[in-house]
């Protein structure tokens, strides 16, 4: 399926990362269901810069089954047609603080589980109420955002990543479980994103570190990222399943 033929939810997509995949798909003719939690503005404003044709704001949180299931209820009546193509970006109260970060003798459980909520429950909710379009189309397209600090974790944000590498399990055994119905589940993951809200309290030194640590000698801005999730969205990505794409300039090489 094409680009323009796509009704797309982008979780998270009213700021940041999130606006930045929403006005990738736009430039390609996508139709989108911009999904947000509190930034009903933020939401609401890009929809209307899109046009309402082609684009909804539509407010849930996704670690909540039956919020997520109004959302497609609300998506399918707004556009007369299924979601076929779901990109798990929604990002669940984290901020990328550094050395502020708690450390393994003081970081809680609750960390681990607000971001396990966040990462992998949003994700199954999302999917498992997507199923049945996709599966009425004959085609499907799941894309998780991961994080590069699997290969390289040189900030141990404990709780972040320990859900993001949960979150790719997820991805390879929905990949194999839901191949046969011609949905393909992938991940595009990278480092730090210059500059996200998340990423905001990176000060500008950590930046030039990792720019002049990768080959291509600058930090990835959300544009080039959301270049990334386009390609999984795409026909160019039809026999590909399973992956974990990095996104960092090549920062990690693995």
């Amino acid at each position: 399926m094409n680009l323009p033929e796509q009704l797309v939810l982008v979780t998270g997509g009213a700021r940041g990362l999130g606006r930045c995949i929403v006005e990738a798909f736009a430039s390609e003719g996508s139709r989108i269901v911009i999904n947000y939690r509190e930034s009903a503005q933020a939401a609401e404003e890009l929809a209307a810069t899109i046009g309402p044709e082609r684009a909804v704001a539509i407010q849930a949180d996704i670690t909540d089954p039956s919020a997520v299931d109004a959302l497609f209820k609300a998506a399918h009546e707004h556009f007369k047609t299924p979601v076929t193509t779901v990109v798990n970006n929604a990002l669940v109260d984290f901020s990328f603080n550094g050395d502020a970060r708690p450390g393994p003798a003081d970081i809680d459980w609750n960390s681990f589980d607000t971001q396990f909520t966040g990462s992998v429950r949003g994700a199954l909710n999302t999917v498992q109420a997507a199923l049945p379009g996709m599966r009425e189309h004959g085609f499907g397209r799941v894309i998780n955002i991961g994080t590069n600090l699997f290969q390289d974790p040189v900030v141990p944000y404990h709780d972040y990543t320990a859900a993001k590498a949960a979150l790719l399990a997820l991805t390879r055994t929905l990949a194999a479980d839901l191949g046969p119905d011609n949905i393909s589940v992938n991940m595009v993951s990278g480092g730090l994103l210059k500059t996200t809200d998340a990423s905001a309290a990176t000060p500008n030194e950590v930046f030039d570190y990792i720019a002049s640590s990768t080959p291509l000698r600058k930090a990835t801005t959300p544009a080039e990222f959301a270049d990334a999730i386009m390609f999984f969205a795409s026909p160019w990505s039809r026999a590909v399943t399973g992956q974990n794409l990095v996104v960092d300039g090549g920062l990690v090489m693995d």
